[in-house]
């Protein structure tokens, strides 16, 4: 069976979600093989959830490089690798880093590359990525018609399924070529105790709506009884009533979860081509007229100030 390279990701020593989805995909349309880079003492047990999510193959790849540069020595080991076993396909995560590390990796092996794959499938001439494109208005089918396929994944894209292969290890040495970005500093960032936006599975975003940067208390809330991360529009970014870090659209993070909730947003294209991927959409707004209505699920007309605390209540006395 055709061996399609994983690189995972992980973080504090642990597999992050998107590599494990990624680990399932890859066994719909080949032998999933998981790279491990840069893991240290972790690289064990991180080897062994691999194996638990279908990697019949686990490479290992340690080295002071991985952290002490950016992405070079990334795309060092996964072009190595891609090389070497004769890899029928390579999946990133779709996050900055990842595309940047995709793009890298397809144009050393002189292949196709894409990006924001929603789903994949096995086809006649390889892998066969779904995408969702011009503000999520058009599904797109696409194949790479010359070498190894490199192809970035959404988060959420997938629901992680356990399914336990050999996940024998093999360690690997790097040639790196250097001439990486050195990292000089690190600063903690932090930390709200709250999923990754990208990464969530629910996300509860505000907008003009919330009228003021204390209005975004009452999505905070509801975001922690749901477990949620808190996104937010442009309009709200920009009038500095929430972090940009947080902005969802076309110049923010694009978000895939199982769950969208917008809260006082009106549904403008450049927020849609961020969230309009979301399984399910639930909009909140007092203007029966909004165009968030047009793409919802479920949509309530009325005040969010009321809405939310109610449904945030509600979900607590569950």
């Amino acid at each position: 069976m055709a061996e399609i390279l994983v690189l995972v990701d992980h973080a504090d020593g642990a597999v992050r979600k998107p590599a494990l989805e990624l680990l399932t995909l890859a066994r719909r349309i080949g032998e999933p093989s998981a790279v491990v880079l840069g893991a240290g003492e972790a690289a064990a047990s991180i080897a062994a959830t691999a194996g638990e999510y279908g990697a019949a193959t686990v490479y290992v790849a340690d080295g002071a490089e991985f952290t002490e540069q950016l992405v070079v020595p990334k795309v060092d080991a996964l072009t190595q690798l891609a090389k070497e076993k004769g890899a029928a396909a390579v999946l990133v995560t779709s996050s900055g880093e990842g595309k940047e590390i995709a793009a890298r990796v397809a144009l050393r092996l002189g292949s196709g590359l894409i990006t924001d794959a929603v789903e994949l499938e096995a086809g006649e001439n390889g892998p066969v990525a779904t995408q969702s494109v011009f503000a999520a208005s058009y599904q797109v089918r696409s194949t790479v018609t010359h070498g190894v396929p490199v192809i970035t994944v959404k988060p959420n894209s997938a629901a992680p399924e356990a399914s336990s292969a050999a996940g024998t290890v093999e360690n690997v040495t790097v040639s790196f070529t250097g001439n990486a970005a050195k990292v000089v500093a690190r600063t903690p960032r932090v930390s709200t105790g709250r999923p990754e936006l990208t990464e969530s599975a629910i996300v509860v975003s505000g907008g003009r709506g919330v009228g003021a940067a204390e209005g975004f208390a009452v999505v905070e809330k509801l975001a922690d009884s749901l477990g949620a991360a808190v996104g937010a529009s442009r309009a709200a970014v920009d009038a500095g009533w929430y972090p940009h870090s947080n902005q969802v659209g076309q110049t923010g993070k694009q978000v895939s979860p199982q769950l969208y909730v917008a809260a006082g947003i009106s549904g403008a294209i450049q927020h849609r081509a961020g969230m309009q991927t979301s399984k399910t959409i639930v909009a909140v707004n007092k203007d029966a007229e909004a165009p968030i209505f047009d793409l919802v699920d479920y949509g309530v007309v009325g005040d969010l100030f009321e809405v939310l605390p109610q449904l945030t209540d509600e979900i607590g006395a569950r």
